[in-house]
């Protein structure tokens, strides 16, 4: 286990206004993302990090600071969107097939979910290329989180 990313604020301001529900699942990303991460911004020396998360103007704000570092990138969200909208959907789906379909329909709304998350994760770990270098599984967490950030009740 790796833990560069050692604390994740969230600067609830500036975004969608979460229910309880969103927040528990905010919490929870956190936590996770806490837990076990590689997480190395360009040009910093190791860690430990710490994280904050806003919005501006249509873009995912990462101010990171450490012992001896401070950045700020901003990231467009418009190539993320489709993804996430679609994410939020099919995980949706998948809700409502655990209250009463069959294993095999479970299994294949699961499925698509997966790929989906697998390919936001993707998709963001590429984005913050050059900016922050990250691992498949930091990069499925960072991805969990900014679902979370972004979805309305």
């Amino acid at each position: 286990m790796t833990v560069d990313l050692t604390r994740i604020d969230i600067d609830n301001g500036s975004l969608p206004a979460p229910t309880a529900e969103i927040e528990h699942e905010r919490r929870v990303a956190i936590f996770d993302l806490v837990e076990d991460n590689v997480f190395q911004p360009e040009g910093g020396q190791g860690g430990p990090y710490e994280l904050r998360l806003s919005s501006q103007d249509n873009r995912l704000v990462f101010e990171i600071s450490g012992q001896d570092y401070t950045r700020t990138h901003a990231m467009s969200l418009t190539p993320l969107k489709t993804v996430i909208r679609d994410y939020g959907l099919i995980c949706e789906s998948y809700y409502e097939a655990l209250k009463g379909s069959s294993p095999s329909q479970i299994e294949s709304v699961d499925m698509g979910r997966r790929g989906l998350h697998n390919e936001g994760a993707e998709l963001l770990k590429n984005r913050l290329e050059g900016k922050v270098e990250l691992d498949k599984e930091t990069s499925r967490r960072l991805f969990t989180l900014v679902c979370a950030l972004y979805r309305r009740g």
